[in-house]
Formats: structure tokens, sequence, C-alpha cells
């Protein structure tokens, strides 16, 4: 009943200023994230309400030599029906499907994949997240399935595909000395349906709104 979230949400997505451009330009051509770490699982990542924390990541990202020109493009989105882990119904759910996924690795004698650390890490904030997003993406593999078969075999199914998924992430040291509010706090959303991004913008630069009334008035 309010699994659905019905409000329009700014997202800021960190990336190059050659992928801002082409998303500004061409909206329905971009590249969802499907690395094996992924926080959220696979789709394309927006930092929620969070510009500067975007713009921070692109610029991490520059330092370690993966983009040439650090860039933020803004994006609208809705986030339809989410699994939204600051809900306790959804983090039930995942570790539900952790259960099963943990069951078939030990039947299969598997390994499951782990959380890292990156070595450089001082915070150990274990940003590879192998596990959570193996979980993650079992947990939406197993709805699509049953989704499927439910609409094969019925014609229509109760099942419900995530159009999204949303978590918040405590990281970085702390704010300052014992406190319990870190330096990277932040909630980050994964959209998985494109139907999902009303659209993108280029984000404006904050004016000094009483000095532009001042000119305004001469």
């Amino acid at each position: 009943m309010y699994d659905l979230k019905p409000n329009l949400i700014i997202g800021f997505h960190g990336c190059d200023r050659s992928v801002r451009d082409q998303l500004l330009m061409n909206p329905n051509d971009y590249k969802i994230s499907k690395k094996p770490y992924d926080w959220l699982g696979h789709g394309l990542y927006f930092w929620e309400n969070n510009y500067d924390r975007a713009l921070e990541w692109a610029n991490d990202k520059l330092r370690r030599g993966g983009i040439k020109e650090p860039s933020v493009v803004g994006a609208t989105l809705s986030l339809g029906h989410c699994c939204d882990f600051l809900d306790k119904r959804y983090i039930d759910l995942l570790a539900y499907h952790f259960e099963i996924m943990n069951f078939e690795y030990e039947c299969n004698d598997r390994q499951l994949p782990q959380n890292k650390d990156l070595k450089h890490d001082l915070h150990k904030d274990r940003v590879l997240r192998e596990l959570d997003c193996a979980v993650i993406e079992y947990m939406h593999s197993k709805i699509l399935n049953d989704f499927k078969q439910e609409r094969s075999e019925a014609g229509f199914s109760p099942y419900k595909i995530f159009d999204s998924t949303r978590g918040v992430f405590t990281e970085g040291g702390p704010a300052f000395p014992n406190a319990g509010i870190f330096s990277k706090n932040h909630i980050q959303i994964c959209i998985r349906n494109p139907n999902c991004i009303q659209g993108f913008f280029l984000p404006r630069h904050e004016i000094d709104f009483e000095a532009w009334l001042e000119r305004k008035a001469s």
C-alpha cells in the first residue's frame, strides 16, 4: 500500500563532462553500471539531492584516473515501485533472499562473494560490495522469474518488479572527533527501469540573491 513512491525527487550523477553532455543531448542513450561491487545492484546511479557529493565522487575518480573532466548532471526521478532499504520490509525481503541464495551456494559447494575494503581506505567502509550486489541481483532475478511464471500460468502475477533501489549509507570518517555523523553519509538511488528518469538537466550554480536584487533595482 505504501511501497509506491509517488513524488518526484532530484538526483545527481557524478561523471565525466563528456558523459554529462551526452546525457543532456541524448537522454535515452546511457549505460547502466554492471560492476560486481555495485552497492545497490545494477543500474544507473544517483546521489539523492546531493550535488556536492556527486561532484566529490567525480573528483575522486579523476584522481584515480577514471575520468578527465569531473562534472555533474542532474535528473528528475520518479522511483515507482522502489526497493527502499530505508523501509524494514525490504531489508527483511533482502535477508530472506540471502538465506535462499546462501543455501544454494552451500548445496553447490560454492563460496559466497564478500564485501571488501580497498587497500588505501583508512575508514574500512567496504566499498567493494560484492556480496550486497550479488544478493540484490539474486533477489531481482527471483522476483522476475516468479513474475514471468505466474503471468504465463495464470495470465497475471501478484509479484511486482522493482523499478529502483534506494539505500542510506554511512561512509568516511567521523565529521568531527567522537561524532556519530560521518563525512560521506548519503542516500543513493539505483534506477533499474529507464522510465523512472523523467529527464536530465544541467545544474545551475547558486547566485547571491541579495546582490541580484540590487543589480535588478539599479
